[in-house]
């Protein structure tokens, strides 16, 4: 159990963003770090849409790996909102500030973030679903997202397209 948890950790420090999976939702890609033994993600607002995830929601969380990009271990978290002034929140969001890539407002970030958003802390709960050696056959990819968009029927007409005919 103790090498679980230490695969769940050096995975999750190590990869650049995380599949979290709350029950009823797919599958959402969201950057993350990982602070005092747990991950950390910030939603809503401008930041990245997490539906169904909220303070004590359970979730599955996909770690790939950084060498192959496949999944590495999948374990269970408890979501806890960290609430905006806090210790908690002092502690982590100037380091999530810094590894956040091209932010639309800069340095006022975090303020952002502190008005508009939800910091959540993702702690593991020890459970873990997938890891090497104990991987499931299938691929783990979720069919298409329903949609009306279709391809039915002649494609428009484009100047320039070559001939089918040769």
């Amino acid at each position: 159990m103790e090498a679980l948890a230490r695969l769940v950790e050096e995975a999750s420090k190590k990869a650049g963003i995380v599949w979290i999976t709350v029950p009823g939702e797919r599958a959402r890609p969201a950057w993350h770090h990982w602070h005092d033994g747990a991950d950390h993600v910030v939603t809503g607002g401008l930041e990245q849409p997490l539906p169904g995830l909220a303070d004590g929601v359970l979730a599955e969380v996909t770690v790939p790996s950084k060498d192959t990009g496949r999944r590495l271990v999948t374990w269970v978290a408890r979501a806890t909102e960290v609430p905006p002034g806090g210790p908690q929140w002092e502690a982590v969001v100037p380091a999530m500030h810094a590894k956040r890539l091209n932010p639309p407002d800069g340095d006022r970030q975090p303020q952002r973030w502190a008005e508009e958003c939800t910091l959540l802390r993702l702690e593991p709960t020890g459970e873990v679903r997938e890891a090497p050696g104990a991987m499931p056959d299938g691929s783990g990819a979720a069919p298409p997202a329903p949609t009306p968009a279709s391809t039915s029927g002649p494609l428009p007409f484009v100047l320039g397209r070559r001939s089918s005919r040769r």
